[in-house]
């Protein structure tokens, strides 16, 4: 971390173990995302309620270069903590996973499914409202006027380039939606 951890106390009074235990959950933050610049974390305590113990919230602000993640485990959660040490944890495993969510998107390695394919119009039947494209592979697509987006069936000629969804029925391949 380019700045040094941040622990402030809210409603209970300062703890060294407490604090010990966020110091050791944060160094291992890094191994998730190697550029942290700041972390901060706060732990507060309700004494509201004297038919339980108190209720410990932590909230954990991590700042990367192009991302601010906020952490954050307070009374309108489903589950309250008694133990701060379960709240430590809980909170700690929830920044773990966006960290490692975070940083799997910035190395472009999350699944994604490119369902558009690209081809040309081959044949336009306007009277018939309706249409065809060859795709890349050489089959040919039907599509109807109400799926082209943008400006429109009108707007579409033969030879036009464009971009669709492609869906199987029992009629053959169609294209769902047609972009121009």
């Amino acid at each position: 971390m380019q700045i040094p951890l941040q622990i402030t106390f809210r409603g209970i009074p300062h703890s060294d173990a407490v604090e010990a235990k966020i110091r050791e959950k944060a160094s291992k933050l890094d191994r998730f995302h190697s550029h942290i610049m700041s972390c901060r974390v706060a732990v507060e305590s309700e004494h509201h309620r004297h038919h339980q113990g108190n209720q410990y919230h932590i909230r954990i602000d991590i700042t990367t270069p192009r991302k601010e993640l906020v952490i954050s485990r307070e009374h309108h959660d489903k589950q309250a903590y008694e133990d701060i040490y379960v709240a430590i944890r809980d909170a700690f495993n929830v920044a773990t996973r966006q960290l490692e969510d975070y940083a799997r998107i910035q190395q472009g390695k999350v699944k994604t499914h490119d369902l558009q394919s690209s081809g040309t119009v081959i044949r336009l039947l306007p009277e018939k409202d309706h249409g065809f494209i060859e795709a890349n592979d050489g089959h040919e697509v039907y599509f109807h006027r109400n799926s082209v987006t943008g400006s429109g069936f009108d707007a579409l000629a033969v030879g036009n380039e464009i971009r669709y969804i492609e869906e199987k029925d029992d009629l053959g391949p169609q294209a769902s939606i047609v972009y121009p």
